[in-house]
């Protein structure tokens, strides 16, 4: 007689391939009523907020039915509920969900940050309607697992991203590499995992989902950091897109929508870390000045360069990504690890660029550098890189003693649409990465290289953006890229060298007075 053994491996995937099934069928429904709504004037991101906002109430109606036993309570405030909303047309709807916005956004905790100066985009009530009732009351929002739910939301903020005219895509990281990220730091469920720029929480997001997937047992203080909003955190500076952070985590199960919200809605540069981090993720904005603008009493608008009067900061300066490697320098517990996406000009630039660069080298562990292609984000023109180190007391001695740099950006082409980055792409530099090994082990490759501290210290401004391969399709015409995949990059070239000039302008107009002609570049422009 034979025995058959039930095949696990078999199982478990039949059911991701059915959850993915199921979030797509979600995501598709969702965004079937994006391009009716963008004839109305309503961007895709701005399409996504109302659905966050028709979301989060009809997920509340439902879980409000439930019995205790099964976690049923109610999280709105008397007189808000998905039945009034639902009852309603016309005008009477329009006015109806305004007060529940005005409302919500009283609220405390990840409710308030959802619904934080929350506005109806939907100015037609017929519209609103139909996605009250077609949309939204169709579906049982509880029913679905945190992951179906999750993905779903995940797939529309992708899509959103593909907006130009919204401006979305710079709040979005590409998936594959946000992974590749996660799986050489490797969180645990005792990390305390900040992203002081989280955009739409990705890089959060992944983390939970890299811990629940490698760490099956956990015990119930891991597993309430984990779902009550402790053990991630994240600082976004724009309010609608921290309310889709917020709402991320939320669906994703880790945090409470009557809890204490994981997402704090400020300037993440302006003030010193109050909470240390073992473990940040993060990709600042893209973007070289921070600026505010000042309407002067004749009207006219003014911007002034920021520079954060930070005492913990080790140089002072008005280039943002800088600011960003120093607030996350001291953002880190001791013995604590980064990877952080940091654009090309953060490596080479001079004045307060070379004295930060000096700074890090000796006091952190700068380990890695992965130099990544163009046409992997949706800002154009962006050359950027990976950088990974981690925090060690002070000493005499520099705690780096080698960089290994890894040249993923030579002989790479990748455009968004045609050939985009995948996770596989990314395969050889996590595996030359060695996670949860000795660096000592590493080998290098034609791609990956080791520089010892006293190499990068003796450079020119010691300068980190190293290369060393040439580009095949430079020598060899057989190796040359399609002519469309070629314009592209000119186009992101130019777009970057018209930003670059854009920002010197700008700072030279900002500082020359009435009646001059002008004053000179600082250094570190």
């Amino acid at each position: 007689m034979t025995t058959t053994v039930p095949d696990n491996d078999a199982a478990e995937r039949a059911a991701e391939a059915a959850r993915q099934a199921e979030a797509r069928r979600l995501a598709d429904k969702m965004w079937s009523y994006c391009d009716v709504l963008r004839d109305a004037g309503v961007s895709a991101i701005d399409y996504v907020e109302q659905l966050t906002y028709l979301l989060f109430l009809k997920m509340a109606d439902e879980r409000s039915r439930l019995p205790a036993a099964l976690g049923g309570e109610r999280i709105l405030p008397e007189g808000i509920g998905w039945d009034a909303l639902k009852a309603q047309s016309g005008d009477a709807l329009e006015n109806t969900y305004r007060h529940f916005l005005t409302e919500l956004a009283k609220q405390k905790g990840t409710l308030g940050v959802v619904f934080r100066k929350a506005q109806n985009k939907v100015q037609d009530p017929a519209l609103l309607k139909k996605l009250i009732v077609d949309l939204m009351d169709g579906e049982t929002w509880g029913r679905q697992g945190t992951d179906v739910k999750g993905d779903a939301y995940e797939q529309l903020l992708a899509r959103s991203a593909t907006d130009v005219k919204s401006g979305a895509g710079q709040y979005f990281t590409p998936r594959s590499l946000i992974t590749a990220m996660v799986d050489c730091v490797r969180p645990t469920p005792d990390d305390t995992v900040i992203d002081p720029a989280c955009g739409t929480g990705g890089f959060l997001l992944a983390a939970n989902e890299y811990i629940r997937r490698h760490h099956g047992s956990l015990t119930p203080g891991q597993r309430r950091r984990l779902t009550h909003g402790e053990a991630f955190r994240g600082v976004e500076l724009v309010d609608g897109t921290a309310r889709l952070a917020a709402m991320n985590m939320l669906l994703h199960g880790m945090c409470r929508a009557d809890g204490v919200s994981p997402i704090e809605v400020r300037d993440g540069l302006a003030a010193p870390p109050t909470v240390r981090a073992s473990l940040v993720l993060a990709n600042p904005p893209f973007g070289k000045k921070s600026a505010i603008t000042v309407i002067g009493m004749d009207g006219k608008a003014t911007r002034d360069d920021i520079a954060y009067d930070r005492q913990d900061f080790w140089e002072t300066t008005t280039n943002k990504q800088l600011n960003f490697v120093q607030h996350i320098a001291r953002l880190m517990a001791m013995s604590g690890r980064a990877a952080v996406v940091v654009p090309d000009n953060v490596l080479f630039e001079g004045g307060a660029g070379e004295g930060i660069r000096r700074r890090l080298l000796k006091e952190y562990d700068v380990h890695t550098l992965l130099r990544l292609p163009t046409g992997i984000f949706y800002a154009g023109g962006v050359k950027a890189n990976v950088l990974f180190f981690d925090r060690r007391p002070a000493g005499e001695e520099p705690w780096t003693k080698h960089l290994w740099v890894y040249d993923f950006r030579t002989g790479q082409h990748f455009t968004l649409k045609q050939n985009p980055l995948r996770r596989e792409h990314l395969q050889d530099f996590v595996d030359r990465y060695l996670p949860g090994g000795d660096r000592g082990e590493r080998a290098e490759t034609e791609r990956f290289r080791r520089f010892s501290y006293e190499e990068l210290v003796a450079r020119d401004k010691c300068n980190l953006d190293i290369f060393w391969l040439k580009d095949p399709s430079l020598e060899d015409a057989d190796a040359l890229q399609p002519p469309e995949v070629i314009a592209q990059e000119i186009v992101e070239d130019l777009e970057a060298a018209l930003g670059e000039f854009a920002a010197i302008a700008e700072a030279l107009q900002n500082r020359a007075s009435p009646g001059d002609s002008g004053s000179p570049l600082s250094e570190d422009q």
